[in-house]
């Protein structure tokens, strides 16, 4: 039985794990994430920890809610990953003196320091992925043109 111009074996095709795109995503993640984590295990750090230092470390002193929004985290998954990174030294948290709903994260001398024993991280990455830099920035760009699209309303 067909659907307009397309067939069933079309669109049983389309039900196949390895046509689904949210599926390459999904994988693909987990396998970076792998990559990243002895590396992140030298620093003490683990994947959600690193990305969060990195949007720390691009611009400090801003709000659960901006941290949140930029790095695509519910409070309810972010606070408890603020209270570890408090607990390691590396931030504070601490009410908005105009707004006191407002919690301001900020890094601490010990955060700000560990920039620079992240710094080796991306390069030691790129090379074990085995992937060109110019693959790198274009697969980059597309996956970030793809989050663009499906965030659309």
């Amino acid at each position: 039985m067909e659907h307009g111009n397309v067939s069933d074996e079309e669109r049983d095709a389309a039900l196949k794990l390895e046509n689904q795109l949210c599926f390459a995503v999904y994988a693909c993640s987990r396998e970076m994430t792998k990559l990243y984590h002895p590396l992140l295990k030298e620093i003490g750090l683990t994947y959600t920890q690193y990305v969060t230092m990195l949007a720390l470390w691009e611009k400090d002193q801003v709000t659960v809610k901006e941290l949140g929004a930029r790095l695509y985290l519910d409070s309810g998954t972010l606070t408890p990953l603020l209270k570890k990174l408090e607990s390691m030294g590396l931030i504070t948290r601490s009410r908005h003196k105009a707004d006191e709903r407002s919690v301001i994260i900020a890094l601490t001398k010990q955060g700000t320091e560990m920039k620079e024993k992240a710094r080796e991280i991306p390069a030691k990455l790129y090379g074990q992925s085995g992937i060109s830099l110019e693959e790198i920035h274009s697969l980059r760009q597309r996956i970030t043109e793809l989050l663009t699209k499906v965030q659309q309303p």
